[in-house]
Parts: C-alpha cells; sequence; structure tokens
C-alpha cells in the first residue's frame, strides 16, 4: 500500500528555499527555538521565568513522588546524557584502505546502497535512504550549524574544519538518511519525564551510529560528513521525506509506515555513489488533513487545525518554500516548561500510527489511508473508541518486560 511517487506528498517550492540558520541570535532573520534561540524569541528575563518553573516542577516530582516524575524517572532519564561524542569528521581510527595498501572499495551504485544500509542497521538504524545532494536539495544542508561554525561548500578535496567553518566538498554529493526507533510503550507515558527519557535514549544511541558509520565510511575509503551536535548539519524530517523513509505530517514532522512518528531521524553526507530513493505516498498526509488528534491533545495549542496545509510560515522558526502544518515552536517550548518540564512528545505519542500492528485494524487503517482517504475520518473515531492516545500508567512501565531500548521490530 506505500506507493513510490516522483514528487512528495508536501508541496515544494524550490525557488523559495533557503539554506536555513540553526541557530537563532536576536539580529539574525530566523532560526530554531532549540538552544539560545528560544531565549532570543522571548527574552532573557521571560526564559529565566520559564527555567524556573520547568526545574520546580521537576523538584516537586522527585519530592511528592509523582508517577513520571519519581526520582528512579529522573535517574533513569539522566541515563541518557551517557554516550559518544559527536563530529563533523568522525573519530578517524579505522584504518584506511591506503593504510591496508588497496584501492578503495567500489562497486556499482546499488551494490554501495546495499552494503551502506546494511551496515547502518547492523549498527542500530531502523530504516535507510539515500538522496543526491544537487542545486535544490543543498538547500536542506543549514548555513550555520548550532555552534555558530559556517557549513560552506568547497572544491576541496577532503573536508576540513577551522573554528568558524565546515567545509563540505562539492564532491561529496550524496546524503544517507537515516531513523532510529523510538518506544512505544515508553513514549505513552509522555507528558513526564519517563516519557520524554525514550528521546534521550535515541540520540544516545544516534551518537553510536554515527560514529560507527564514519568509521565505516572511512575504512572502506570515503568521506562520512557528520552532525558536529544534536540536530546539526541539516534538515533531518525534510531529507527523510525525498529520501521515501515517510511523509511529512500534521506534527510538522517524518511519520513512517513502518513505525509511524515514533522514530527520530538523522543525516550523513559522503562521496560514496549510492543508488538514490524516491519519495512515498502512503496515505499519511492525506490522513492528517481529517485526524486533528495530535492538534487537539497538544496542551500548548501549538499545532495547526487546519484543514489544508499552507505555505504561510508561522513564524521565523519555520523554513519557507513547502506547504505544511507549520507549528508554533515558541508555544510548544513554552508549554514545556510550564506544564511539563520535559520535551513533551504527547503530539507523537497519540497518533493513530504510533502504535504496532497487534491487530487486524491498525493494518487496515494504514492500508486504507492509503487506498480510501474517505474512511479517514472514520479511522481516526476507531482509534479514539479503542482508547488508544490516552497516557499510559508511569508506574506500571517499570513491571513491564519490553525488549532491547523498549522496540520490538517486529518484522522488520
Amino acid at each position: 500500500w506505500v506507493k513510490t511517487v516522483d514528487e512528495p506528498t508536501t508541496e515544494i517550492d524550490w525557488a523559495k528555499i533557503k539554506r536555513y540558520n540553526e541557530r537563532y541570535l536576536p539580529h539574525e532573520e530566523q532560526g530554531t527555538v532549540r538552544g539560545g534561540g528560544f531565549k532570543a524569541y522571548v527574552g532573557e528575563e521571560k526564559d529565566a521565568e520559564l527555567a524556573a518553573a520547568a526545574a520546580a516542577l521537576l523538584q516537586r516530582g522527585v519530592e511528592e513522588n509523582i508517577p513520571g516524575y519519581t526520582l528512579k524517572d529522573q535517574a533513569i532519564d539522566a541515563s541518557q546524557d551517557a554516550g559518544l561524542g559527536l563530529s563533523f569528521l568522525g573519530p578517524q581510527g579505522a584504518k584506511t584502505p591506503e593504510e591496508w595498501g588497496v584501492p578503495k572499495w567500489s562497486g556499482t551504485p546499488e551494490e554501495a546502497a546495499r552494503i551502506v544500509r546494511a551496515a547502518f542497521r547492523h549498527n542500530g538504524a531502523a530504516t535507510v535512504g539515500f538522496v543526491e545532494l544537487d542545486e535544490n536539495t543543498r538547500k536542506l544542508i543549514y548555513s550555520v550549524d548550532p555552534d555558530g561554525k559556517e557549513l560552506v561548500f568547497t572544491d576541496d578535496p577532503e573536508p576540513s574544519e577551522t573554528e568558524t567553518h565546515r567545509y563540505i566538498p562539492n564532491k561529496a554529493k550524496y546524503l544517507a538518511v537515516y531513523t532510529i526507533q523510538m518506544s512505544e510503550e515508553t513514549l505513552k507515558r509522555a507528558p513526564t519525564v519517563l516519557g520524554s527519557m525514550t528521546t534521550g535514549l535515541a540520540y544516545k544511541r544516534f551518537r553510536q551510529v554515527q560514529a560507527s558509520m564514519q568509521e565505516f565510511f572511512r575504512g572502506l575509503g570515503y568521506m562520512g560528513l557528520g552532525s558536529s551536535s544534536i540536530n546539526a548539519l541539516g534538515i533531518a524530517p525534510a531529507f527523510g521525506v525525498l529520501a521515501g523513509l515517510g511523509e511529512l505530517s500534521r506534527l510538522n514532522r517524518l511519520i513512517t509506515p513502518e513505525f509511524g512518528p515514533m522514530v527520530r531521524v538523522f543525516i550523513m553526507i559522503t562521496d560514496l555513489p549510492v543508488a538514490t530513493d524516491k519519495p512515498i505516498d502512503a496515505g499519511i498526509m492525506k490522513f492528517c488533513r481529517a485526524c486533528k488528534k495530535c492538534a487537539e491533545a497538544c496542551g500548548g495549542g501549538a499545532l495547526s487545525f487546519e484543514t489544508e496545509p499552507t505555505w504561510e510560515i508561522r513564524g521565523p522558526w519555520n523554513n519557507e518554500g513547502h506547504k505544511a502544518y507549520f507549528e508554533d515552536s515558541v508555544k510548544c517550548r513554552t508549554w514545556q516548561r510550564t506544564d511539563t518540564g520535559t520535551n513533551c512528545g504527547i503530539c507523537f505519542a497519540v497518533c493513530p500510527f504510533a502504535k504496532k500492528d497487534k491487530a487486524w485494524i491498525h493494518e487496515y487503517v494504514k492500508a486504507g489511508a492509503s487506498v480510501a482517504p474517505f474512511m479517514d475520518g472514520f479511522f481516526r473515531s476507531m482509534d479514539d473508541a479503542f482508547g488508544y492516545g490516552a497516557q499510559k500508567d508511569c508506574e506500571e512501565w517499570w513491571t513491564l518486560d519490553l525488549p532491547e531500548y523498549g522496540c520490538d521490530s517486529g518484522g522488520m
């Protein structure tokens, strides 16, 4: 029921898209609310007030033993901060073909895509796709990374990095985009510390996957350029859409056919020629037109209730040039600090696609979204009738016998 298509279900006007500045400072035209960006949007005084509110909420959760915020919940959340460091160039410890005294690996683009996909999956990725970097898709690589370093395409034969710039060789024309699963059972405890820590676990696993794959590319004789920090290098969900890993949604995030929104998306640039992928149409964006469940569940009122996606952005944290359900990121971040103390995630948790195919209705909903979009409202009602989307008991989570990382890969 997933169809390969020439154009993504999200309409794109490449002429309007410009490279996005992932950092945001008051004197700049656009930028994210992540990092120091939120402070730039709301002001230092409001930022400090909201930070204090979030800290007080977390403190009260520990002191009053509030489920999802207890000491053990805080402890397991903190454990997700441990992990490998991130770098643009990678660890660079793998022995190169030159050091072995042999030519670098060679094969057809199809063979290259096959072995790279196998290596990604072995190292922990859920799904993998490939996009060619051309005049248009290069616009999805950030102009400025979160740490303020400018990303520059260059004719230099090798990548490099200075105190102010990261240089990407023009010959690095291919991009691998991959997902890492999040635990459905754990994120169903959102919005609490316990629920949100599955996001932290995905980012911790990402560090290992990226470093491992950078060494893999180096071992083959090619470059593997990665993120220097969380959410760096480029707009990963957009590349996920172009690579056919999923569709953009009312969340303004990627929803995949296999795991719904229960993934985090990451990218890596290489000069190894690989066979590229096309977008898909699985009926997901069509389903979002009728559903609106995530917008109803959003405590901060940050998600769109409009039936149709729009070209009009909600603020400079959005990147124009594509038709989407744009979110109000300042409202989202404010709600997180005042009411949850965490990164929330409830919009992911309530999504009808955020569940495994344990009952026939789930597979029917997914297939029906593709071939019978007029039934989408009914499927949403059925999702409500079965009680899906309600927050699950946090204390119960500690008694569950979950698989590795809390993720059941099923038939993958």
